[in-house]
C-alpha cells in the first residue's frame, strides 16, 4: 500500500448503523471492488442501512487465496456488503460507491495499481443486474470515456486476514485512498424526513393519499390534483415531505398522472418489480417514507432519458417556488432556475 491521497487527522466518521438491531433474515448483499478494501469497508459500514461488512478477495483463479498472492491470482480486493433494503436500496449503494472511484481507471484506484485494485460489481440474485447496469447507464452519460467497471456474477468471495478486518478502526491513522466527506448524510432521510407511525397518517392524510401511499392503491386517471399542473416549484412526499421531483421535469405524456423524466435526487427514489395483475412492471417508492408513488415506464422523452416516472398525486404534495424558502426546501432552488 502506497501513501494515502487523502489522509485523514481525524476520527472516521461516526457509524450511524450502530444500536441498530438488523434482522438477519431481511438482509440482502452485494459486493463492492473500488480499490484498496480498507477505506471502502469504512465507507460502506458508515452508510445507513448497512448491517455489517467483510472484506475478502473475489473472483479469481484460485480457491481461497492469502494476501501476498492476489497480486498474481486474478482476485479483486473486494468488500462484502449486507444491507436491509428496507433502509438502504441497492440503486442507492451502487450510486454512493460512484461517488469513491474513478470508474475509468484500469486496474488503479488511489496510488494503488495492479489487477486486484480493478473496480467492480459483484451480485448472487440475478434481478440485481437490471438495477445495477441502470446505475451504471446513468454513471456513463458523466464521461466522455467508456466505463470500466466490471459487474459480473460472484463467482467466489474468500474472507481476508483479520489483519485486513475494520483495518481503519484498528489502525485510525491507517492508508486510506476515499474521502469520506463524500458519505450520504443521513440526515435527509431518518432524522429530517422520519415517517410519521400508522396512528399519525391516518389523521394527517386523506382516505385517497392513505390507500395510495400505504395499501398501492392508484388514483382515477384524469381526476387527480397534479396531472396538468405546471407551476414552477418542487413535489415532496405526502407522508415525509421528502423532495421527490422538481417542476423542470414534469411533461404531458397524456397518461392522467403526473409525469416527470426524473426524479430531483436517484437516491431519493427506490425502485421493485411489480407483478400486481397479471402485469410486470416497476413500482417507485419513496427512500424515506416507503411510500408507494406510481411506477417507471421506459416510454418517456428520448432526449430526456426514455423514462417516464408515472406518479399518483395523491402521494405528492407541491411546493411553490415562491414558497420553497420558507418550508425549508431553499437548497433546492437553483435547480429550478
Amino acid at each position: 500500500m502506497s501513501m494515502p491521497v487523502f489522509p485523514r487527522k481525524s476520527a472516521l466518521p461516526e457509524n450511524p448503523n450502530q444500536g441498530i438491531a438488523y434482522q438477519e433474515d431481511k438482509l440482502q448483499k452485494i459486493w463492492f471492488a473500488g480499490g484498496c478494501f480498507w477505506g471502502v469497508e469504512a465507507y460502506f459500514a458508515r452508510i445507513y442501512g448497512v448491517a455489517k461488512t467483510s472484506v475478502g478477495y473475489a473472483n479469481g483463479k484460485t480457491h481461497n487465496p492469502a494476501y501476498h498472492e492476489i497480486a498474481a491470482t486474478g482476485h479483486a480486493e473486494t468488500v462484502e456488503v449486507s444491507y436491509d433494503p428496507e433502509k438502504v436500496s441497492l440503486q442507492e449503494l451502487v450510486t454512493y460507491f460512484f461517488r469513491i472511484i474513478d470508474p475509468t481507471a484500469v486496474n488503479k484506484q488511489g496510488n494503488d495499481v495492479g489487477t486486484q485494485y480493478r473496480t467492480g460489481i459483484y451480485y448472487q440474485n440475478a434481478a440485481d443486474l437490471a438495477v445495477i447496469k441502470k446505475v451504471v447507464a446513468g454513471e456513463q452519460e458523466k464521461y466522455r470515456q467508456p466505463l470500466v467497471v466490471e459487474v459480473l456474477p460472484l463467482q467466489h468471495y474468500y474472507e481476508a486476514e483479520d489483519y485486513h478486518q475494520r483495518y481503519l478502526e484498528k489502525n485510525p491513522g491507517g492508508y486510506c485512498h476515499i474521502d469520506f466527506s463524500l458519505l450520504p448524510q443521513i440526515s435527509d432521510k431518518a432524522a429530517k424526513y422520519g415517517k410519521p407511525s400508522p396512528a399519525e397518517l391516518k389523521q394527517k392524510l386523506t382516505p385517497m393519499q392513505y390507500n395510495v401511499t400505504q395499501n398501492n392503491a392508484t388514483e382515477p386517471l384524469f381526476a387527480n390534483e397534479y396531472w396538468n399542473h405546471y407551476e414552477r416549484g418542487i413535489y415532496v412526499d405526502v407522508v415525509t415531505g421528502e423532495p421527490l421531483f422538481a417542476s423542470t421535469a414534469k411533461y404531458d405524456s397524456g397518461c392522467g398522472w403526473p409525469s416527470f423524466t426524473r426524479p430531483l435526487k436517484p437516491e431519493a427514489i427506490m425502485e421493485k418489480e411489480d407483478y400486481s395483475f397479471g402485469m410486470r412492471r416497476t413500482e417507485v417508492r419513496s427512500r424515506a417514507g416507503d411510500s408507494h408513488l406510481g411506477h417507471v415506464f421506459p416510454d418517456g422523452p428520448p432526449e430526456a432519458g426514455g423514462l417516464r416516472y408515472c406518479i399518483n398525486s395523491a402521494a405528492l404534495r407541491f411546493i411553490p417556488y415562491e414558497k420553497m424558502e420558507a418550508e425549508g426546501y431553499g437548497e433546492y432552488k437553483h435547480l429550478l432556475e
